[in-house]
């Protein structure tokens, strides 16, 4: 078993992260500070850019398409109760894959959406309420407890302390990898569903729109369009219920944007 130099500096930063309890603005338990994250997402999305498996959109070519994007995650950001939004990048991606239903998110606010989700979807209502889902989940810091959770405390320590820098190299280089560190458990799966109901309450949008991928997955049935990630995360049928049952809690408008904006949108990206 590896001994480290200052147990007792280990021991009271500990003791001092128990006793304060909710470090962090939403009120959790965190070892990494919020320039951790941050540095661990920008080691993400180098990792994801160099790597060929990724077709990233280039922006200076793909400008409409990533002007809707950036537009739908601003009134997310500006209008929703996102408590790092002004600490976070909040950069978005598109992903040439028409084959994938996802997107993801890296701590920092590094956001991935993937050609074939866009495609899926019928209504910006419902992909507002995918990006809501995803802001929720680096803006709830959901990888950096999942790390505490995976690595120790020790390890992530002795990372922030200075004794073992490299190694968040090579967690950031798993993340991109494997998108391991981005897989979560279904109460985080539920927590981000429910936030993407909050922040999108104040938009233009539907706030239940992150429903409507879950009914139309499981309208076309358990086929091979289905993505993978889906056989661990909560029932769709369960997590309509639970948006549902949110957006009634709160009152919120689930009156659809309509429109052509979201088809033209789909016209500018490449087959």
């Amino acid at each position: 078993m590896k001994k480290y130099k200052y147990p007792a500096l280990y021991t009271t930063v500990i003791l001092t992260l128990l006793t304060l309890g909710g470090c962090d603005k939403n009120n959790n338990l965190v070892l990494f500070s919020v320039q951790n994250d941050k540095e661990l997402g920008a080691q993400v999305s180098a990792e994801i850019a160099a790597d060929p498996s990724f077709v990233i959109l280039d922006r200076s070519t793909n400008v409409e398409a990533y002007s809707y994007l950036d537009g739908m995650v601003n009134e997310i950001l500006q209008k929703g109760d996102v408590a790092y939004r002004n600490e976070f990048v909040w950069d978005v991606h598109i992903v040439h894959d028409d084959a994938v239903l996802n997107a993801f998110a890296t701590p920092g606010g590094y956001i991935y959406v993937y050609t074939g989700l866009i495609k899926y979807l019928d209504e910006a209502d419902d992909l507002a309420g995918v990006l809501g889902h995803e802001i929720a989940h680096a803006d709830l810091r959901h990888t950096s407890r999942n790390l505490q959770k995976l690595y120790g405390v020790q390890i992530l320590l002795s990372i922030l302390i200075g004794e073992n820098a490299s190694e968040l190299t090579n967690i950031a280089g798993q993340i991109a990898g494997t998108v391991a560190g981005l897989s979560f458990s279904r109460e985080f799966e539920s927590e981000a569903d429910a936030r993407a109901v909050e922040y999108n309450a104040n938009t233009i949008y539907a706030c239940d729109g992150v429903k409507h991928f879950f009914e139309k997955l499981t309208e076309a049935g358990s086929g091979s369009g289905t993505p993978e990630f889906l056989s661990t995360h909560p029932n769709p049928v369960t997590r309509v219920a639970d948006i549902t049952a949110k957006a009634a809690e709160l009152g919120c408008s689930t009156t659809l944007v309509g429109g052509d904006g979201y088809t033209d949108f789909k016209n500018t990206l490449p087959n």
